[in-house]
């Protein structure tokens, strides 16, 4: 009877340490999907920025190139940031 509590409180060691390892993992990579989140949108918002002002200029073309370019950049940092 005491061997059998003994290697139920070891399997339960093991067990518990295993699922803190496997939260750890989960926690991680939803910050780094969040931190490429963010850095998206942030490259979406400057390409916004420089698509109004080109605009404001008259280059209408140039704007939506900028535009353009910062929903490229966005795309990229999403991927990144996404866990594998």
């Amino acid at each position: 009877m005491r061997t059998f509590t003994i290697l139920a409180m070891a399997f339960l060691f093991v067990f518990v340490g295993v699922q803190r390892f496997a939260q750890a993992d989960e926690v991680k990579a939803k910050v780094e999907e969040m931190k490429g989140e963010a850095n998206a949108k942030l490259e979406n918002a400057k390409g916004e920025v420089k698509a109004q002002t080109e605009e404001a200029k008259g280059n209408e073309v140039k704007g939506a190139v900028e535009r353009a370019k910062g929903k490229a950049k966005a795309a990229a940092k999403r991927i990144k940031g996404t866990p594998n």
